[in-house]
C-alpha cells in the first residue's frame, strides 16, 4: 500500500491515559496496517529475521502498557520502531560486548531517538527511523523471506500469516484449523531453520526473483482459497482469510509493477470476492451460481479485477495461469446470468490453463464449462477418464459433478448415488448440505 493511500492511524497524542480497550484496539490497528513494514525494517536493520520478529512482538506488548498510561504516541509506527530497535540492542548486549552489529543499531537508534513518539523531532518533520526510499524493499524481502523454498508449504502459509499479514498466533491457528501450540511450534521452526539455511534478509537477485516468485504467489493463491471455500467446518467463507490474502495480493502486485502474474492473482482475487454477498444466505447457507442475487456483487472489486487484468495483459508476456483464471471469473463477473455467459470464452480458457497449468481439477472444470456450452454427453466422458485415472480419488469434486451431469441426461438414479457419495466425502457442511438436498429431490 503505498504511503498516501495508507488510513490516518493515530493523528497527534492523545494527550492523556487510554483506557485498556481503547489501548489495545490503537496498538492492534497499527500492528495490523504496518506490522510488515515493522518487521521488515527491524530485520534489515539487525540482520536477524527471528529476532526482528521477537523484538516487534515485545515492543507491541510494552505499547499495550505504556499508553494506556500515557497516551498514544503522535507517531505510533516510530514508537514501535524505537522500543523494537532498544531491545534488540540489549540482546545484542547480551549476546556479546560492543560488537560492530551493536555500535551500528546504537548510532542508527541515536539517529532517530526523535522520532519515538515521546516528543517532536527537532530538525525534521519525518524523522523516521529507517530509509524511506526501502521501505517497500523491506515489505517485498519479507514476502520472499517467508515464503523461502526451504521451508514446507504449511510453514510458508503460517510465517506470511504472522510476518507479513500481522496476524495472531490464534488467528492463525483457527485458518489452519490446528491447535495454537501446533502453530506456535510450526512459526519457531520456520524462523529456525531460515537461520539455519543463512538465509538473508534481502530481495533476491533479479535473475532468481522470477523463479521464486511462484512461491509468494502459491501462499497467497492457498490462503485466498481456503478463506473462498472452507475445507472444513460449517461456515461456506472464511472472509477475514480471503481479504487478508487480497490486501497482501495488493500490495505484491504495488511492490512489482512488471510482473503480469501478480497482477493476475490480484484480479482472481478481486473477481471472486466480488461474488461473496451473494455466495450464502441469511442463515450461512451455500447459494449456488444460479441462484445468487447479481445485483449484490460487489462492481466495484468487479472494475479492479478487470482493471487488473488489463494490467497484466499490458505487461506483454501473456496471461499466466493466474491470470488465465481471472479470465474465466471475468466471464461470470461480466454476464447477467448463467445462461448468457460466454461459456464458449471460458472453454477456450480452460484448455489454455490446461496447456500452461495441466491439473485433474483443471480438466474437471473445462468438463462443466463444456456441459454447458455444449450439453452433459461430451463431459460426462471427461469426467469418467478423470475417475478412471484416479487423481481425484477421495475428492468430492468428482462425483458432484458427476452427478450433476447423470440429472441432465435423465440417468437420476445413477446421479443421487454420485451425489450421496460425494456429501460423504464433503468436509463442509455448507456444501455438503446442498449436495444432500440435491440427493433427495431425485429420491
Amino acid at each position: 500500500m503505498a504511503r498516501a493511500d495508507r488510513p490516518a492511524l493515530t493523528p497527534a497524542a492523545t494527550g492523556g491515559p487510554l483506557s485498556t480497550d481503547s489501548a489495545r484496539r490503537a496498538v492492534e490497528a497499527v500492528w495490523r496496517i504496518e506490522s510488515a513494514r515493522i518487521v521488515g525494517a527491524l530485520a534489515r536493520f539487525t540482520g536477524d529475521f527471528e529476532l526482528a520478529e521477537d523484538v516487534a512482538q515485545e515492543a507491541v506488548a510494552e505499547a499495550l502498557v505504556t499508553w494506556a498510561r500515557d497516551g498514544a504516541p503522535a507517531n505510533p509506527v516510530n514508537w514501535l520502531l524505537a522500543t523494537a530497535r532498544r531491545r534488540a540492542i540489549d540482546s545484542f548486549r547480551r549476546r556479546s560486548a560492543l560488537d560492530e552489529r551493536y555500535a551500528m543499531l546504537a548510532g542508527q537508534l541515536a539517529e532517530g531517538e526523535a522520532s519515538s513518539g515521546a516528543a517532536a523531532p527537532s530538525g525534521r518533520s519525518d524523522d523516521l527511523p529507517w530509509d524511506p526510499d526501502r521501505v517497500d524493499d523491506d515489505v517485498l524481502a519479507l514476502m520472499f523471506v517467508a515464503c523461502h523454498p526451504v521451508l514446507s508449504p504449511e510453514a510458508r502459509v503460517a510465517l506470511t500469516l504472522r510476518a507479513v499479514g500481522g496476524l495472531s498466533s490464534e488467528e492463525i491457528a483457527r485458518a489452519s484449523l490446528v491447535p495454537v501450540p501446533t502453530l506456535q511450534a510450526r512459526i519457531t521452526r520456520a524462523k529456525k531453520t531460515i537461520v539455519a539455511a543463512g538465509v538473508p534478509f534481502e530481495l533476491p537477485p533479479s535473475e532468481e526473483r522470477r523463479e521464486r516468485l511462484g512461491g509468494v504467489l502459491t501462499v497467497l493463491y492457498v490462503i485466498f482459497t481456503e478463506g473462498s471455500t472452507a475445507t472444513t467446518g460449517d461456515r461456506l467463507l472464511r472472509p477475514d482469510l480471503a481479504y487478508e490474502a487480497l490486501r497482501l495480493a495488493r500490495m505484491l502486485a504495488a511492490l512489482l509493477p512488471d510482473e503480469p502474474e501478480a497482477y493476475g492473482l490480484l484480479a482472481l482475487f478481486e473477481l471472486t470476492a466480488a461474488r461473496f454477498p451473494a455466495r450464502t444466505g441469511p442463515d450461512g447457507e451455500a447459494v449456488l451460481l444460479e441462484d445468487q442475487d447479481r445485483r449484490l456483487w460487489d462492481r466495484s472489486a468487479i472494475r479492479r479485477g478487470l482493471a487488473a487484468i488489463g494490467r497484466a495483459s499490458a505487461v506483454g508476456r501473456g496471461l499466466g495461469p493466474y491470470g488465465l483464471q481471472a479470465a474465466i471469473a471475468a466471464c461470470h463477473a461480466s454476464a447477467s446470468s448463467v445462461p448468457t455467459t460466454d461459456w464458449e470464452r471460458v472453454v477456450l480458457l480452460y484448455e489454455a490453463l490446461g496447456r500452461v497449468a495441466p491439473s485433474p481439477v483443471v480438466e474437471l472444470n473445462r468438463a462443466v464449462a463444456i456441459a454447458m456450452a455444449n450439453g452433459p454427453q461430451q463431459a460426462l466422458a471427461i469426467v469418467d477418464e478423470l475417475a478412471v485415472s484416479g487423481h481425484l480419488s477421495g475428492s468430492y469434486l468428482l462425483p458432484s459433478v458427476r452427478g450433476e451431469l447423470l440429472v441432465r441426461l435423465g440417468r437420476t438414479a445413477e446421479a443421487r448415488v454420485e451425489l450421496e457419495l460425494a456429501a460423504r466425502l464433503c468436509r463442509n457442511v455448507r456444501e455438503r448440505s446442498v449436495l444432500l438436498r440435491k440427493a433427495a429431490a431425485l429420491a
